[in-house]
């Protein structure tokens, strides 16, 4: 039961965070912002954190948890340090 929790609010959070670099994207093309770039490779890392956790962890059958959790993490981080790099340089 908590695997199927599991991919489901990893899934409900992939959409959102593709829905988030869609409405980036489209905020770049229309006002050639950098921040807005930034924004959406930030939403991307973090998506593609999550989404290549859940594929490895339901993969692996869940063995390896530790290296699953770093590399969530890390894709993470780094992603919210580009959301963040593009609040900073929004003018």
């Amino acid at each position: 039961m908590i695997e199927i929790l599991y991919a489901v609010s990893t899934v409900v959070f992939v959409v959102a965070g593709l829905t988030m670099v869609g409405m980036a994207m489209r905020a770049y093309v229309k006002t050639s912002r950098q921040a807005m770039l930034h924004l959406s490779l930030g939403f991307s890392l973090a998506v593609a954190g999550a989404a290549s956790t859940m594929i490895s962890a339901f993969l692996t059958g869940f063995t390896g948890t530790r290296s699953l959790l770093l590399v969530n993490s890390g894709l993470t981080t780094f992603g919210f340090l580009f959301v963040m790099y593009s609040l900073v340089i929004y003018e």
